[in-house]
C-alpha cells in the first residue's frame, strides 16, 4: 500500500509553542498543573501527562494556591489572570500569538466603540475556551453566534464589529458575514450609523488548510484522518476531506484502523487536524502501509 501523509497536517503553531512551553517548565520536576486539556487530543494528553502536567478543571483552578499554572493556546478571560493574581499562582502563559493579538484588539474596538454603542460580535462555538476568552475580552457588550440561527441577537439599527474564533471554517465566516451586511444595507436608510466592520480573524495557517485538504483527498483512493474527538477543528477538517473522497475514515488512535478499508485501494492518504501531533499521523502512516 501506497501511503502518502499531508505535508500540513499536524499541530499549528500555537498549539506546538503550547506543548514546547509545557514541556520546559515540567524540565525543572516541579508540578505544572494545565487549565483544562493542553490539547483536544487523549493521547497527547497522556503523553505530557506522563511527564508530569496535572490538567484540572476551572473548580479545581479555584481552590489552588501558590503553584505554577499553564494556560494553553485557547488563552483564558480576564477574570482568571484576577483569580491567579489574588491566589499568588504562576501563570505560565502559553496563549497563542494570535488568539492573545486578536484578545487585545477586541478589548480596544470594546473601549473605542463604547460611546456609539458598537456591538462585538463574535462568531464561534459555544463553551470553546478561546471563546470564552475572548468573551471575556469583549465584556458585557459582547454577542456570541455560533451560526446563522442566531443572528436574531445582533441590534442592525447599531455598528457590528464583527470577530471569529480563529479555527472557523473561512467559507461559513464569509457567509454569516455577508448576510449581517445585508441585514444592515436594509436598515441603513433610517439607521446611518448601523455600520459593520468585518475583521479577519481566522488562522491563515488553519485555513489555508482547507484548499489542501480538498486536493489531498482527490488524489487519493482512501483517506484517514487522525484527530481528538473533541477537536471542533478536527471535525471541521474532516468534514472538508468527506466532501471531495466518500472513503474518508476518522480515527482517534491507531487501534481503530481496520484493514478491510482498503480493500481494491492502490494509495492511501493520512492527514489530520491542528490538534494531532505530527508523531501520531507518522505511526498511522506505518500502520496504513503494512496492510
Amino acid at each position: 500500500m501506497k501511503v502518502d501523509i499531508e505535508p500540513g497536517s499536524g499541530f499549528c503553531f500555537g498549539v506546538e509553542n503550547a506543548v514546547n512551553i509545557a514541556e520546559e517548565a515540567l524540565r525543572d520536576g516541579e508540578t505544572v498543573y494545565c487549565l483544562g486539556e493542553i490539547v483536544h487530543n487523549d493521547i497527547e494528553v497522556a503523553r505530557l501527562t506522563g511527564l508530569g502536567l496535572q490538567t484540572i478543571t476551572y473548580d479545581e483552578f479555584e481552590r489552588l494556591h501558590d503553584c505554577k499554572v499553564l494556560v494553553r493556546a485557547h488563552g483564558e478571560p480576564p477574570s482568571t489572570y484576577a483569580k491567579a493574581r489574588e491566589n499568588n499562582i504562576t501563570v505560565i502563559d502559553a496563549t497563542c500569538p494570535i488568539v492573545r493579538s486578536m484578545q487585545e484588539k477586541i478589548r480596544q474596538v470594546a473601549e473605542l466603540s463604547r460611546e456609539e454603542r458598537g456591538q462585538i460580535v463574535i462568531y464561534g462555538k459555544e463553551g470553546h475556551a478561546e471563546v470564552i476568552g475572548l468573551m471575556g475580552a469583549a465584556g458585557p457588550r459582547g454577542i456570541l453566534i455560533t451560526g446563522k440561527e442566531d443572528l436574531g441577537r445582533i441590534d442592525f439599527t447599531k455598528p457590528v464589529f464583527l470577530f471569529s474564533q480563529t479555527t472557523k471554517s473561512k467559507v461559513q465566516y464569509e457567509v454569516v458575514a455577508e448576510i449581517i451586511r445585508l441585514k444592515m444595507e436594509q436598515m441603513a436608510a433610517d439607521h446611518p450609523g448601523n455600520t459593520l466592520k468585518v475583521h479577519n480573524t481566522i488562522c491563515r495557517q488553519v485555513s489555508g488548510r482547507e484548499p489542501r485538504l480538498r486536493e489531498f483527498s482527490r488524489k487519493h483512493d482512501v483517506i484517514i484522518f487522525v484527530s481528538g474527538r473533541q477537536s471542533s477543528n478536527g471535525r471541521m477538517l474532516f468534514e472538508v476531506c468527506q466532501q471531495e473522497n466518500s472513503r474518508c475514515h476518522f480515527i482517534s488512535a491507531p487501534e481503530e484502523l481496520r484493514e478491510e478499508w482498503f480493500r481494491d485501494a492502490s494509495n492511501a492518504g493520512v492527514c489530520g487536524a491542528t490538534s494531532t501531533p505530527k508523531w501520531l499521523i507518522q505511526k498511522v502512516a506505518e500502520i496504513v502501509e503494512s496492510f
